[in-house]
């Protein structure tokens, strides 16, 4: 089975951040955003892993984001 899973990424002083929306666990930080990026998904490949040996279900990816204007 294949799930999408929707990242959030967030500049910090050390390079970044990225976390999984649904998924908010799954969490790491990479000098760069490719770094990042690849972390991200290598902590999901290890969470999901982790989950299925403990007979945990897996959550469901497929976020619907949306970037909501504020005048400031």
């Amino acid at each position: 089975m294949l799930n999408n899973y929707t990242a959030k990424y967030v500049k910090i002083s050390s390079g970044y951040m990225g976390q999984l929306v649904e998924w908010p666990e799954v969490v790491t930080e990479g000098e760069t955003l490719e770094e990042c990026r690849q972390l991200l998904k290598d902590a999901l490949h290890e969470m999901v892993i982790a989950y299925q040996q403990q007979g945990q279900e897996v959550p469901v990816g497929g976020a619907l984001l949306e970037q909501v204007p504020v005048e400031v």
